[in-house]
């Protein structure tokens, strides 16, 4: 229910087809869908926006026994989006400046430096959809779009798995999301609670110590009536919990949802209702609206998200941001940051203030491999709040039980004090 055709890939990993090329978001939990192909070693090269996910996609990719791509999620989106429309390829503003733009062609436009990204088609697109007339027009459920969509019509061969197939006609026009003119095949297969692996029911519940709820609380207090807002991993995703739907903010998320509503209170899982980014099962608030990850990404992009609130490994002085290179470990996940960083009209950044070691994570200049260039606009941590005033880093508060003395220790970079 999250999109995944599983029994395709599954009946792929029997097959045991050798020398593939995997294009997609991620390989999967290990085990189920395109995992068993990584397992099976039958992946030649693999085409994601993130590895780790997976760890046996991850060893394979540090062993050097599968070649691997790295790509932002929307980056990735539209490549394969581009691929189907015929395009070449594209500029996009997305890694510019970061170690994911290395090797490629960039360009300035408008003043903005933008990295050429070639499109992408396949030889077999494996795809999910929930309904399917004769006629090959499917209809998808809920956030089932995700790549669905665009993957329909990047193929030379276009497989699609469906819940049901009902007669030609029995789907109103207004309701076919991918027409049949893209689909080669149909294969009817149910989806049973089993099959979602860890998208099948809602996580524990879990500890929350009060030092981040603070971070939480403080950024949900920057958020206004009728903004669009994405929640990062993470500390951020505790902002999701303070929203009411009284308050009026959008909550967006990336695989394909305007509206997002609280977790189900029920015990209803994947089955029952729509996920977010994180596979994780949430409701849908009235005036809420599916769509595909181009179209998501698309929304990033073009500035329609007005504040995005993610997590950070470092930021600096001149606004840059690291958050996506775990120190000591292989670049294998970026998934959606670095769209997000570079698209959103205010990026606020919630971390706690230094690394266990007490190493400061607020720097004179991020050593670490960057998201974005000169973007934040504001930091969060559990001992200080920040912003940048005529460029400037600026100490404008102190969060509960910090002192001025601790923020001034705990930091490298210089700031200017302009305590409220």
């Amino acid at each position: 229910m999250t999109g995944n055709p599983v029994h395709l890939l599954h009946a792929l990993a029997e097959r045991g087809t050798k020398s593939l090329t995997f294009i997609g978001n991620n390989t999967g939990e290990p085990g189920l869908g395109p995992g068993r192909l990584v397992r099976n070693r039958q992946l030649k090269k693999m085409i994601c926006s993130f590895f780790t996910s997976n760890p046996d996609a991850a060893r394979a990719a540090q062993a050097g026994e599968v070649e691997y791509e790295l790509l932002p999620q929307g980056t990735l989106a539209e490549a394969i989006r581009a691929g189907g429309a015929g395009i070449g390829g594209f500029y996009t503003p997305t890694s510019a400046g970061t170690l994911l733009a290395k090797g490629k062609e960039t360009r300035m436009i408008d003043g903005i430096e933008q990295v050429f990204i070639k499109s992408i088609r396949a030889n077999v697109a494996f795809i999910r959809a929930w309904r399917a007339d004769a006629a090959g027009n499917l209809t998808y459920r809920m956030t089932e779009q995700n790549f669905n969509k665009s993957m329909a019509t990047a193929a030379d061969i276009v497989v699609a798995e469906v819940e049901e197939i009902v007669p030609v006609g029995s789907i109103d026009p207004n309701y076919v999301h991918t027409p049949g003119c893209y689909v080669d095949y149909l294969v009817q297969h149910h989806v049973t609670p089993e099959d979602l692996g860890s998208s099948a029911s809602l996580p524990s519940s879990r500890k929350i110590d009060e030092s981040r709820m603070n971070i939480a609380r403080r950024a949900f207090a920057e958020l206004k009536r009728g903004e669009v807002v994405n929640l990062g991993i993470g500390i951020p995703t505790l902002v999701a919990d303070l929203i009411k739907p009284e308050d009026g903010i959008i909550l967006h998320t990336e695989n394909g949802m305007l509206g997002v509503g609280p977790s189900p209170n029920d015990g209803g899982g994947a089955m029952d209702y729509p996920v977010n980014a994180g596979k994780i099962p949430v409701t849908a608030l009235p005036g809420s609206a599916y769509f595909d990850s181009a179209d998501s990404f698309a929304m990033i992009r073009g500035g329609h998200i007005d504040v995005a609130i993610m997590g950070g490994l470092e930021v600096d002085e001149k606004r840059n941001l690291a958050n996506w290179a775990v120190p000591g470990k292989p670049l294998l996940g970026v998934g959606g940051a670095m769209d997000l960083a570079s698209g959103a009209k205010k990026l606020i950044i919630t971390l706690i203030h230094t690394d266990a070691d007490g190493t400061s994570k607020i720097v004179s200049e991020c050593k670490l491999p960057l998201t974005a260039n000169g973007v934040v606009d504001m930091i969060i941590t559990d001992l200080a709040v920040f912003n940048y005033e005529q460029g400037q880093l600026t100490l404008n508060e102190l969060m509960p039980g910090a002192t001025l003395e601790e923020v001034r220790s705990k930091t490298v970079a210089r700031f200017f004090e302009k305590l409220n």
